[in-house]
């Protein structure tokens, strides 16, 4: 009878070790420093506010796609509703953005997108094509999910000196259920990757590394204007 090998590392967690320093690049960036030490200049963070309301909503047909490929190859009902519920929060994270660009004074009505967030839109508008495989595109969805979650966790851990009117913010994707959302889309995407193709999975660790890059430029958007 074969036994499981219960010290094997997964695919993920792998690719975890192997770019360890793309991810804490992505993960750790100054402009998340920045909030965490009580130093981060506002314009930066209203930089940020509108131009990531921009991306949520290039992000939603991106998650819709990954639905539908998730009904077409896996079949699995867990994952199916798993990534549904992701797709229904970004209605409220929309309605989020709203307040919070009120809150702060920033006209989301005529925002123009930067080009660092440009091309991190049309990464995910590439990915909603019916020929990208749903291995690759969860493996996107949960990655993109998770930067954000580390990112912003990072902010609240304790030494942490973020100001009092952006923990909230903080807070929205640094809690531990959003953490809790962000396992289950690495197990659905660990599972995919189990049984994919080697060129499938080559191809997903390199989105994998498209997002950490694309998170990165996007952080120096905010951080600074421009690229």
């Amino acid at each position: 009878m074969e036994t499981k090998d219960t010290n094997k590392v997964s695919v993920i967690e792998s690719w975890l070790r192997k770019h360890r320093l793309v991810y804490v690049g992505a993960t750790r960036h100054p402009f998340i420093h920045s909030i965490r030490d009580g130093t981060v200049n506002l314009n930066s963070f209203r930089r940020w506010l509108e131009q990531d309301y921009i991306f949520v909503r290039a992000f939603v047909p991106f998650v819709a796609s990954t639905l539908v490929k998730a009904w077409k190859q896996s079949g699995d009902t867990n994952d199916i509703e798993v990534i549904l519920g992701g797709l229904a929060s970004l209605n409220d994270e929309i309605s989020w953005f709203k307040k919070e660009a009120s809150k702060w004074d920033v006209s989301l009505s005529n925002v123009v997108p930067q080009e660092a967030n440009l091309n991190y839109c049309r990464f995910l508008e590439r990915l909603t094509s019916p020929e990208v495989e749903y291995a690759v595109a969860i493996t996107t969805f949960w990655a993109i999910e998770t930067v954000y979650q580390d990112s912003f966790a990072h902010c609240l851990e304790d030494g942490s000196e973020t100001p009092e009117d952006l923990k909230r913010t903080c807070e929205r994707w640094g809690n531990d259920e959003f953490k809790k959302y962000c396992d289950t889309l690495q197990s659905i995407a660990e599972g995919q990757l189990e049984k994919a193709p080697e060129d499938v999975v080559k191809k997903a660790e390199v989105a994998f590394l498209d997002v950490l890059e694309l998170e990165v430029e996007f952080w120096n958007m905010s951080s600074h204007g421009g690229t």
